[in-house]
């Protein structure tokens, strides 16, 4: 059984601990994620709704912020509830706090809109995924070392991989469809990703999973094949698991105060789509309790609403438990945090609330639309002339790659890396006659 301490361990490059550091290794990588540019760059990326319709609702910084409040609370209260198992895989908050800053640090301007545009773009070429991108980052693109980017400890990096295989590998090729005659008729619903990793970062994965048996690499690596969507992976580590349930409590109860707030949904519709059938699973608490949530979520005062959304998070944080898979040697992945099966159901309806009413309404699809556009837009260009238009340290990291499918994702680096602004800056910069100077703004 591997010893999850193992995790722990360090790069033979890092450089070594400065004199009077007491800081552990996830605390050191807390700080060189929040300290990164690319986590500065969430501040202007879209989480649900577009940059620039409103001052008050959540970006992917802010998103990241509460998701890492999320996770830590999870951490304490398993540290309650599963003390002795808690000890036994050491459980870190720093550590979990660390996986929630940078679980979306990859994420490309206008949400999925640009995936969407960049996984188009670059399909031929290894495709692009939000998840790949934020471990790429992580282990090659951050300037904190020579060669291995933030140069983070091997359980970090670990616990940043939801889908540990190969978007190569997990493609279904029967559903990829022939590259469209224009941008404009790009149908979004056929350019969905796989989510997974870059083959081209496959020597960074093999680092991080090497402490694990030859069976456990294989084992974590699994994926299940269906006919009508991409491939999926089925494991990730118990750090990844505890991150993932923070993301999804954020994600739908967070992002569901922006709507409500900004009017964005109606009582009525919610109480079709989530009070009803939440009182049908019977659950204790939640199912007596959700009429008055309702009362408070779409009251005029504001503090009543923020006491219905603290209970609903602390509702889901309390109804996690760590479970054992049976499935691995070694701990670290044969652990996972999870929900009761009720609680899934019950946190899948936000979910899908927040996407069927908020995400999918028009007037969102127009903007992510007009982002998947502006990528695409740019990618052509850059991709003409890379060495006239890109920034000088960019168009020497394109003269010096070797391939064209690692050209091609030197131009995927740099366009993901956008922020929203810039990105439609940039655009009006190149293709608007009436713009001001490029000379204006400056490298993102």
């Amino acid at each position: 059984m591997t010893d999850v301490n193992e995790w722990t361990k360090r790069r033979l490059t890092r450089l070594e601990k400065r004199d009077g550091d007491h800081r552990n290794a996830y605390q050191r990588d807390k700080a060189r994620i929040m300290h990164s540019a690319a986590f500065r760059r969430l501040q202007a990326k879209t989480q649900v709704l577009g940059i620039g319709i409103s001052d008050f609702y959540r970006t992917r910084l802010t998103h990241s912020l509460e998701a890492a409040q999320i996770g830590t609370g999870i951490a304490s209260q398993l540290k309650q509830k599963q003390p002795e198992l808690c000890i036994q895989l050491v459980i870190d908050e720093h550590l979990i706090e660390s996986l929630c800053l940078a679980h979306d640090i990859g994420h490309p301007p206008f949400g999925h809109g640009g995936e969407i545009a960049l996984h188009y773009m670059m399909h031929e070429h290894g495709g692009f995924e939000g998840n790949g991108q934020t471990f790429r980052i992580l282990t090659k693109l951050e300037t904190y070392s020579p060669d291995d980017g933030m140069n983070l400890a091997k359980r970090t990096l670990l616990g940043l991989i939801k889908y540990p295989n190969y978007i190569d590998t997990l493609t279904n090729q029967r559903i990829v469809t022939k590259r469209a005659d224009s941008h404009r008729s790009v149908i979004s619903k056929n350019w969905h990703p796989p989510k997974g990793l870059y083959l081209c970062d496959k020597p960074a994965f093999d680092w991080v999973v090497a402490p694990f048996s030859k069976h456990d690499q294989d084992q974590f690596s699994e994926f299940i094949v269906d006919d009508k969507t991409h491939a999926k992976t089925c494991y990730k580590s118990i750090d990844c698991s505890i991150m993932e349930l923070a993301d999804d409590i954020a994600y739908a109860i967070h992002d569901l105060e922006d709507a409500i707030v900004m009017s964005m949904v109606t009582r009525d519709i919610f109480e079709l789509e989530i009070v009803t059938p939440i009182k049908q699973l019977a659950l204790p608490w939640l199912s007596e309790q959700i009429d008055k949530l309702t009362r408070n979520l779409f009251s005029e005062v504001p503090y009543e609403r923020k006491n219905a959304i603290g209970a609903l998070v602390n509702y889901f944080i309390t109804g996690i438990s760590i479970k054992r898979l049976d499935l691995f040697e070694s701990d670290i992945i044969n652990f996972n945090a999870c929900f009761p099966k009720d609680y899934q159901t019950a946190l899948g309806l936000f979910k899908s609330f927040v996407y069927n009413y908020v995400i999918r309404k028009p007037e969102l699809q127009l903007l992510e639309y007009k982002g998947q556009q502006i990528v695409m837009e740019l990618f052509e260009a850059f991709s003409s002339e890379p060495e006239r238009l890109l920034p000088t340290n960019t168009a020497k990291r394109w003269i010096d790659a070797d391939t064209d499918e690692s050209k091609h994702r030197v131009l995927s680096d740099y366009i993901s890396g956008m922020t929203d602004e810039y990105a439609t800056r940039l655009y009006n910069h190149l293709f608007l006659p009436k713009s001001n100077s490029v000379t204006d703004s400056l490298t993102p």
